[in-house]
């Protein structure tokens, strides 16, 4: 690299940070990312657009729909046409279960519910059977889910990063597991836009824009393969989802023929705004760059928290990490949140004895030993 891109490539890293101006004691973004500067201005625009009401306001609107499938296309390496837009995560999660029939799909018992719900609720409904295998703190590995595999299964869910412990799934060791007759159904939310993984060794990929994606609520992308479009039926496929939506004949209409098929309703223009505003940021650093500097400042918190005689939970490899460190506090985690919290620091707090965090690119590795400081007490 010469030293014309490598400035470039330093000063596009910096405008990138400069567009966040989160609480320096955040250090949740596993449970939400606040969003950039350009995100609330593209927001704030689009709103001015639609306070005019101008006689294009509408095209121009949902014009956000294109934007944000482009740019998850291109972060994510799935062609345009199988790249489409839902309301959140689990809804795209309820599609594709209650769009398979027949057979079984595999799933830890350890996931986080979003990822479990609609399999037990397409079970109930009897279109196919959820087969969920070990327990809370289960990963799913390759070999676990080798040996949770029966004649049946026709699919594998798995989250890309354990919202747990931070694990990443091994989706290439997974894929060549379960073989390519089956489908691979990853949930990427707390993955995307912070973990440089193999999202094309999926057959589904839906990944929600709230946490590290950072652009807030209301939208997810559902991103397909052209076996899963031509085995997961649009059950749950709206109006907006079917050729020649707007010709209001009485009629159904069949399906698209892409992801886009996977649309219920218009969303909100402000969301898949924002969508796509936030996936462009991420796009003018790349995602290796963030996952970089995350994964660094992840080794930053686990020495600080070793230092101060507190247990960590997750992957110490830096080759792990996905931005999330668990800090095992036996009995007393509630009482060492509420420490953190009455010093500024933002975390979640898993039971009786785990407190979750999680780090961003943006975040200021001064506020790693002002953490271990506050847990130094409960070690």
């Amino acid at each position: 690299m010469n030293s014309s891109t490598e400035h470039d490539d330093a000063a596009a890293f910096t405008a990138y940070q400069e567009s966040f101006a989160e609480a320096h004691g955040y250090l949740n973004f596993a449970s939400y990312g606040p969003p950039s500067r350009t995100v609330r201005e593209r927001v704030a625009h689009l709103l001015e657009i639609a306070g005019d009401g101008g006689a294009d306001a509408s095209e121009t609107l949902h014009g956000e729909d294109l934007r944000a499938r482009e740019a998850f296309a291109q972060l994510s390496g799935f062609p345009l046409e199988n790249v489409g837009l839902t309301g959140s995560t689990s809804l795209g999660l309820f599609q594709v279960a209650f769009g398979l029939t027949g057979g079984s799909v595999l799933v830890s018992a350890g996931e986080f519910p979003a990822n479990t719900y609609p399999w037990l609720r397409t079970s109930t409904a009897g279109r196919v059977r959820a087969d969920l295998v070990g327990a809370p703190g289960t990963l799913l590995t390759p070999d676990v889910v080798a040996r949770g595999l029966t004649d049946d299964t026709v699919a594998v869910s798995v989250s890309a990063v354990d919202f747990r412990t931070g694990y990443r799934a091994d989706l290439p060791g997974i894929r060549e597991a379960i073989g390519p007759d089956r489908l691979l159904v990853v949930d990427g939310i707390q993955a995307f836009g912070v973990a440089d993984l193999e999202w094309t060794q999926a057959d589904v990929l839906i990944a929600g824009a709230q946490k590290w994606v950072r652009a807030g609520w209301g939208v997810a992308a559902i991103a397909a393969s052209p076996r899963a479009i031509e085995r997961i039926d649009p059950l749950l496929t709206g109006w907006t989802g079917v050729t020649d939506s707007r010709r209001y004949d009485g009629e159904e209409h069949p399906p698209l023929p892409g992801a886009e098929r996977f649309s219920i309703s218009n969303l909100s223009p402000y969301a898949t705004g924002a969508f796509a505003e936030a996936l462009t940021l991420i796009e003018s650093v790349g995602v290796p760059a963030i996952e970089g500097i995350v994964a660094t400042h992840a080794q930053g918190l686990i020495e600080q928290l070793d230092a101060a005689g507190i247990q960590v939970l997750s992957p110490r490899e830096r080759a792990d990490s996905a931005g999330i460190v668990v800090a095992g506090i036996p009995g007393r985690a509630a009482e060492a949140h509420a420490a953190l919290a009455e010093a500024a620091i933002s975390t979640t707090l898993h039971g009786e004895d785990r407190i979750r965090f999680s780090v961003h690119a943006t975040t200021r590795s001064e506020v790693f030993g002002e953490a271990a400081t506050v847990l130094a007490p409960f070690a």
